[in-house]
């Protein structure tokens, strides 16, 4: 009974029926335990488990593998990552479906970094534990995240090695984590050898076509996917729309908008109304955008008027910037970044009081915007920077090169972009202020630790701004690098001076 109301609709049903065991003294088994911690995940009663587990210790379970991975689940769904740790360094003995729950938890839990040195652990000598199929998946979705195509490498060679090449699950995240890290042509190798390509494969393609700035091959991916006979779905559709949208291509999204519905019976969800609202705003047709918020079928949400929000900021359009955020409260969703784009809009018309106003609110209501965080790869280590960051141990290093950087530019025709600092500055302050942008000083460092003509991969958590954008291009050119930079919506290829985007993002 406890397992049945463990997989229905009821499962806290389950949880009451163990506790009632309890109370009649009637003896529990490690099986009913496992089941009612399932109840618990399903609610994500934490109070719940802890009883449960409690219960275990008592009853003497504790040896058992297949219970304790459950609850190290369980834990790891209440993101209580360090309790689900200690589960897993108490267990009598670990086999690879407990060191993929552990991987899975920190996945789950933000400590993507902890997840990929763990394929190494469960190796080592004192372990000796295979990594199979899953910690495979598992894995290579860390490496999409961290941009650490090294290592991302890795584990295409161990599945390849172990014989998992053909496995259809693990080519379509190949494909994603390719795209993701920047290397389309990889990602387009596996694409190709793959024996059978479902909508699956053919949607990671087609996005990750997209989020480097290949709309029209995106396109012309869809097409080819129709001649093949693969139905798409709800996602190949959010990849094409997305294309559309990164390369200004607002005809022909508009006509995918349209032709989902009436030809491939496929309703339009809060992802594909997303997409048209970036495909029009970025084009600058700002109304238009305002206007499908207004009248889509599916409920709005805070990302509608955020992205909307950014194209508010891309044109400069102050007075439907503060209509949005008047939305955004509406909906009690707004967050520190939508202030920080409206402080950036009022920036940019010069608006100084409006910004000095924004400012004074932000600091009464205690809201702190998300700083700036860009991260390089390099032999398997992950380096991070901030704004103005002094804690790498080679900074000294960085900031002189990051200076000759500077001037190297200058000399060929590179200018700040003093609109992306939002201080009322004089432009000279304003430019060394963009001097010391954590993008800048990962690149520095990438130019600093690597041998000439090495790619440098970037990782940055927000929107790179206009300024760096500019100094990558400029650095592509006179350093003959090709730069990488993977910011929040998308990749940058820099090449001899020029960025896939063509400038536009």
């Amino acid at each position: 009974m406890i397992r049945a109301y463990s997989i229905s609709n009821s499962p806290l049903e389950g949880f009451y029926m163990y506790r009632e065991m309890k109370r009649q003294g009637v003896r529990v088994n490690p099986v009913s335990s496992s089941f009612a911690i399932k109840s618990c995940i399903k609610v994500s009663s934490l109070l719940g488990g802890v009883q449960v587990h409690a219960r275990i210790l008592r009853d003497g379970h504790q040896s058992d593998s297949l219970l304790l991975t459950t609850l190290m689940d369980f834990y790891s769904c209440c993101e209580r990552c360090d309790e689900a740790c200690k589960v897993f360094d108490e267990m009598p003995e670990r086999d690879t479906v407990a060191w993929n729950v552990l991987i899975s938890s920190c996945l789950r839990n933000n400590r993507t970094r902890d997840a990929l040195g763990l394929f190494d652990i469960m190796q080592s000598e004192s372990n000796r534990c295979e990594p199979d199929d899953v910690t495979c998946l598992l894995l290579l979705q860390a490496c999409a995240h961290l941009n650490a195509l090294e290592f991302g490498e890795r584990i295409h060679g161990y599945i390849d090695e172990h014989g998992y090449g053909d496995a259809d699950n693990l080519c379509n995240s190949l494909i994603a984590m390719y795209s993701r890290c920047g290397c389309l042509e990889k990602a387009y190798e596996v694409f190709k050898g793959m024996r059978n390509k479902n909508v699956v494969s053919w949607s990671a393609m087609i996005s990750g076509l997209a989020m480097n700035g290949h709309g029209r091959e995106a396109i012309e991916a869809f097409w080819e996917m129709q001649k093949m006979g693969v139905p798409p779905d709800d996602q190949t559709f959010t990849g094409v729309l997305s294309a559309c949208s990164h390369c200004g291509l607002v005809d022909e999204g508009m006509m995918f908008f349209d032709r989902m519905s009436k030809e491939f019976g496929i309703k339009p969800n809060v992802h594909h109304y997303g997409c048209m609202v970036d495909l029009l705003g970025r084009a600058g047709l700002l109304d238009q955008a305002y206007q499908l918020i207004l009248s889509m079928e599916v409920k709005q949400d805070s990302t509608m008027w955020r992205t909307l929000l950014g194209a508010c900021r891309i044109h400069g359009h102050v007075t439907l910037g503060e209509r949005v955020i008047g939305h955004l409260i509406e909906l009690k969703a707004q967050e520190a970044g939508d202030y920080a784009l409206l402080l950036n809009i009022y920036s940019s018309a010069g608006n100084w009081e409006k910004v000095l106003e924004v400012r004074k609110f932000m600091k009464e209501k205690a809201i702190q915007t998300t700083p700036g965080c860009s991260t390089i790869v390099l032999n398997g280590v992950v380096h991070e920077f901030i704004v103005d960051d002094v804690s790498h141990p080679r900074k000294d290093e960085i900031y002189v090169m990051l200076v000759e950087i500077n001037q190297q530019l200058k000399i060929a025709g590179y200018v700040a972009e003093i609109s992306s600092e939002l201080h009322n500055l004089c432009a000279e302050d304003k430019g060394n202020a963009l001097s010391y942008h954590s993008e800048k000083l990962a690149i520095a460092f990438g130019v600093l630790a690597t041998p000439p003509g090495t790619t440098i991969r970037v990782a940055k958590n927000l929107r790179t701004c206009v300024d760096c954008h500019n100094f990558a291009k400029f650095l592509s050119g006179v350093y003959n690098r090709v730069v990488i930079v993977r910011d929040r919506a998308r990749f940058h290829h820099f090449k001899e001076g020029r960025c896939s985007c063509n400038d536009y993002w």
